[in-house]
């Protein structure tokens, strides 16, 4: 397929989803939209965290603080400037604090640079918590004015579509090229010219964007938000399982995941929610053993591959515990002794 085929049906792919999301609440039970507002919700971190970590290599934790501080804006500002002003307040203050922290960090890679932003992600949770004990004196917003229900399902609709659509048209761009330049090899893509230290600091920046976008949206989803809820640790940390196991380097992978994610999410939770961390943990350790490239790698093909695998190695233990496999090398025994 030409690259002119290959956006075409990604754009096809695209609109056809955003159609059948659109057609959700109406066809849908409470629950379900509630489900699928999660669903996109998480298509948008991990879609926007792989266009920038899946190319360049770089693993991030700050999820959590971007949409921590974009879900602050919008218990802060939803009263006096808005539902879209909050929204684009929210992403604008995330992509400057992202400025901010790829300026210190970006320079390192590796298990530095995603402990790094772990910590100043736990450090901006604990500054907000600090903040709001010494000067409001309370912990925790009360959102008194929030919007429908249905007016907070399609802003998260919109982000995710647009965080898709920027993720098509990123990866056709040289900005694009340049991101994948520096995840292959970052040294040889500085040699010829490219300004990796820009580079990274606004991919880092349009990743916070639309987390700051997506947490002011969903903020008003809890109507009471604290430092504890909306930092939550296990929202950055489930955007990366969500991208990798989807595929970090593709462009469907995390939407893939990210609705897998949801139902089993759901599904685990009400029936045995015990057993949810240790499920994820197991889909990951799969996914690396057996599909590295994600579920956005999985083909026919692979399939075929391990049932063929699964079918020899059965056929190799039933060989062995019937007896037939000892007894076929005792009679060679017998016959080498005789010779």
């Amino acid at each position: 397929m030409t690259p002119r085929d290959l956006l075409t049906r990604d754009l096809l792919v695209l609109f056809g989803l955003a159609g059948w999301a659109l057609a959700v609440p109406h066809y849908g039970s409470p629950f379900v939209v509630s489900m699928a507002l999660t669903c996109l919700m998480y298509v948008v971190l991990s879609s926007t965290w792989a266009l920038f970590c899946g190319a360049t290599r770089y693993l991030s934790l700050a999820t959590s603080a971007f949409f921590g501080v974009g879900a602050y804006v919008s218990a802060l500002g939803l009263e006096t400037i808005g539902w879209v002003g909050s929204i684009v307040l929210g992403a604008a203050v995330a992509a400057a604090l992202a400025v901010v922290m790829g300026l210190a960090v970006l320079h390192l890679r590796g298990t530095y640079f995603a402990m790094l932003t772990f910590g100043m992600t736990e450090l901006i949770r604990h500054a907000v918590t600090y903040w709001e004990k010494q000067v409001t004196g309370t912990v925790g917003r009360v959102l008194t004015v929030v919007p429908e229900d249905g007016v907070v399902y399609l802003t998260v609709l919109a982000l995710a579509v647009l965080a898709l659509a920027t993720s098509i048209v990123v990866r056709r761009t040289r900005f694009g090229l340049a991101l994948a330049g520096i995840g292959a090899d970052e040294v040889r893509a500085q040699s010829l010219g490219v300004p990796t230290r820009w580079v990274k600091t606004l991919g880092f920046a349009l990743t916070a964007a639309f987390a700051g976008a997506v947490g002011a949206a969903m903020a008003v989803r809890w109507t009471y938000i604290d430092p504890v809820t909306v930092f939550n640790p296990f929202i950055g940390f489930q955007t990366v399982l969500i991208a990798l196991i989807g595929g970090a380097t593709t462009l469907w992978g995390p939407l893939l995941a990210a609705i897998v994610f949801s139902l089993l999410a759901e599904t685990l939770r009400l029936q045995l929610p015990q057993l949810y961390m240790m499920a994820l943990g197991a889909l990951l350790i799969l996914c690396v053993l057996y599909l590295p490239g994600g579920l956005a790698s999985l083909r026919w093909g692979s399939l075929r591959g391990w049932g063929t695998a699964m079918r020899t190695w059965w056929t190799a233990r039933r060989y062995e515990w019937s007896g037939d496999q000892a007894r076929d090398e005792q009679r060679l025994k017998e016959r080498r002794r005789a010779v």
